[in-house]
């Protein structure tokens, strides 16, 4: 039976913890990976949370898989790795990828917003 984007998500949601501003803020502190799935267009228009990188959400795979010849060095299944988009959909079904990939420290951050509007600052 064909699954809906609402279960897709349902699931992505149950197997990523979503966490505050303040909490990604913290594990960043301590060396977690920041990734702003947005489309380069968003990130273009806002800028991005400091220190994050910018990998969009079609390409995760082939920057997150160690063996793949496109692979990111930042990435690594020791990491913790913490996921934003503009409101948490994506960064959550991104999540939910890097879990089925062998990730097992993955959190939703939900919106570069709540990055802000926890003091994080942005680079343009």
């Amino acid at each position: 039976m064909p699954v809906t984007a609402k279960q897709l998500l349902e699931a992505a949601n149950a197997a990523v913890p979503k966490i505050s501003g303040k909490e990604a803020q913290e594990l960043v502190s301590k060396g977690a990976l920041l990734v702003d799935v947005r489309d380069g267009t968003e990130l273009a228009a806002t800028g991005k949370a400091a220190g994050a990188i910018h990998i969009p959400r079609g390409l995760l795979e082939f920057k997150a898989d160690p063996t793949a010849p496109t692979a990111d060095k930042n990435f690594s299944t020791e990491k913790t790795v913490i996921l934003h988009c503009a409101s948490g959909g994506r960064a959550a079904l991104a999540g939910k990828l890097l879990k089925d990939m062998g990730y097992t420290r993955v959190y939703n951050l939900g919106g570069l917003k709540d990055w802000i509007d926890a003091g994080g600052k942005v680079e343009k």
